[in-house]
């Protein structure tokens, strides 16, 4: 799973007719300091995600298995709404 952040969204008004009324969205890779990492992924989203919130974001076969994603020509989705998370130190 990778940790994400909305940046925008992507509108294909031609596409693969598996992709039709799903909602493609421009997520940025972030560090668990929120700073960003380098590249774009573009994801579909199964959750109702908004602009700029932290998401989880997975890719590859675990895309396809997202809800309303079987069949479809997916390499990433998102999976989830990151409300918080809490990082400990090891000892």
């Amino acid at each position: 799973m990778i940790i994400a952040r909305i940046l925008g969204t992507v509108v294909a008004s031609q596409k693969d007719a598996r992709l039709s009324g799903k909602k493609l969205l421009i997520v940025k890779p972030i560090n668990l300091d929120g700073t960003d990492q380098s590249g774009y992924i573009v994801a579909v989203d199964t959750v109702g995600a908004g602009f700029h919130e932290k998401v989880l974001v997975v890719a590859g076969s675990s895309a396809r298995l997202a809800e309303g994603n079987k069949d479809c020509p997916v390499d990433s989705a998102i999976i989830g709404v990151i409300d918080s998370f809490d990082i400990s130190k090891a000892e």
